[in-house]
């Protein structure tokens, strides 16, 4: 069976991801698989020292209760654990490739009494270089807000439309409403005409999966800003982007679209790697 790497650190943040997790598994009939990785630089000790022994007791009992809690809202999956050692972005992905992994799930500010778990670049490394889809969730965020209504934003990068595929499958789990987004970050109407084409393409796939979606256009200098507040409009409840995003001259001062939209989106955020950069990610 098909399975969600959920990444804790048992902070708020990372169990609002995993139920998160347990809703999606839910609906696609997907076992949940729960991960946390030991960082020595920051725990100051190896899972395999003897000093060790009493951080991975309480690790074990932590990831017991959520066993515990979590397995009787799963209808027909199962939901278990694993601990790991080394750099935290890399082991999450290597884990994710091992289990051949439909997504990884997580929060994107977590603090726990183990570890500043994803303060720092930790997210933003395992996003750019992730081989599946990678849904990253904010504090706050309650899971039973659903996917209902996903936003679909398209620009004029030819790898925009790689995101289609898994958004649909989202769409048909949760009977979602796809809102496509035409961005224009740029004044030329050449440019402007390929964003037009490619959301032809995409509301035709659409189209012939059977999702009701709808069509807008938004003009604006900062694509965050612009994509976050119209999310906010919708009411989404899930914004769907590649990793590498079109941009615009005043983003670039403001850095990566990709990483704007992670760090300071209030709603749950689904980013793919273009199908090029993971195959180069994954050697």
């Amino acid at each position: 069976m098909a399975n969600i790497i959920a990444a804790i650190d048992f902070s708020d943040c990372s169990i609002n991801a995993l139920e998160h997790a347990v809703s999606l598994a839910n609906r696609g009939t997907l076992d949940v698989h729960m991960i946390w990785v030991n960082n020595p630089s920051v725990t100051k000790t190896t899972i395999y020292s003897d000093t060790s022994a009493d951080l991975i007791d309480e690790i074990r009992k932590q990831f017991s209760k959520l066993v515990e809690k979590y397995s009787p809202l799963l209808e027909d999956s199962t939901i278990d654990f694993v601990i790991r050692e080394g750099k935290i972005y890399r082991e999450i992905i290597d884990e994710a490739k091992e289990m051949d992994s439909l997504c990884i799930v997580m929060g994107t500010h977590g603090v726990s009494g183990f570890e500043q778990f994803w303060i720092g670049s930790n997210a933003n490394k395992l996003i750019s270089v992730s081989p599946c889809p990678v849904i990253t969730i904010r504090t706050g965020v309650e899971a039973k807000q659903g996917m209902r209504c996903i936003l679909l934003p398209v620009d004029s990068t030819l790898d925009t439309r790689q995101k289609v595929p898994f958004t649909t499958y989202l769409a048909h789990l949760f009977e979602a409403e796809v809102y496509v987004l035409s961005l224009y970050a740029s004044k030329y109407k050449s440019i402007q005409k390929r964003v037009d084409l490619y959301t032809d393409q995409v509301c035709t796939y659409l189209e012939e999966e059977g999702i009701k979606f709808h069509r807008d256009v938004l003009s604006c200098d900062n694509l965050t800003t612009g994509t976050i507040e119209y999310a906010k409009h919708i009411r989404a409840g899930l914004i769907s982007i590649m990793t590498e995003q079109e941009t615009s001259p005043f983003n670039l001062l403001v850095g990566p679209y990709a990483q704007q939209m992670v760090n300071n989106s209030p709603y749950p955020v689904l980013s793919i790697n273009p199908f090029d950069t993971m195959q180069i990610s994954t050697r």
